[in-house]
């Protein structure tokens, strides 16, 4: 059998009444989270599964955003003008801004050039990074450290970090065990879920 993960053990050896509590607290931003992927799915947004993102950005969505399950935005300042696509499991913090489009700036007529950006699985975007539209692709697991202004493509694993972010180490793991929704209070069902859980320890 699998082991429980720390999630799953802190939630079990709750009392009845911590764990009532923790279920009201969540329940608010539940219904918050709800609505913010109804709005950016409406507006034509592909949003997956337990993903905790802002209403300003929910409401500025557009098709050219793609969401994968279990990820966690907390920044509604994403350029929409060209495809997103933003993996699973990822945490992008506060004040990350995200740049998709330039102009061609040899030409006479200064024409618009959209580029896009593919986020992977894993990745963390700290708090305040900036990422400019040379950068296309954050690779797996990749991790972008506060403040930096990110200018070119992050390999997988790579830590970056600086203006311009440069390479810093290879990172070890990934936090797979992390329950991503619950950085903002956003896992009530996961929540309830792992109350639930009989997964017993090794």
């Amino acid at each position: 059998m699998s082991k429980k993960t720390k999630y799953e053990v802190n939630i079990q050896n709750r009392s009845p009444f911590r764990y009532y509590l923790g279920v009201v607290a969540r329940l608010r931003k539940h219904l918050y989270y709800s609505y913010s992927r109804y709005i950016a799915r409406k507006n034509g947004a592909i949003i997956g599964s337990n993903v905790v993102m802002p209403l300003a950005l929910a409401k500025k969505a557009n098709s050219n955003l793609i969401i994968g399950n279990n990820t966690s935005i907390q920044s509604d300042l994403i350029d929409l003008r060209a495809k997103i696509n933003i993996g699973n499991n990822v945490i992008i913090g506060s004040g990350v801004e995200i740049i998709t489009c330039s102009h061609e700036i040899d030409s006479p007529d200064w024409e618009f050039k959209p580029y896009g950006i593919t986020i992977e699985d894993y990745v963390w975007i700290a708090t305040r990074v900036f990422i400019l539209p040379s950068c296309r692709n954050i690779g797996y697991g990749a991790i972008c450290a506060a403040g930096s202004l990110v200018a070119k493509n992050v390999e997988k694993m790579h830590i970056v970090s600086g203006n311009p972010a440069v390479f810093l180490k290879t990172r070890k793991q990934v936090h797979t065990d992390l329950v991503v929704s619950s950085l903002l209070g956003g896992d009530l069902v996961k929540y309830m879920q792992a109350r639930r859980s009989e997964i017993q320890v090794d």
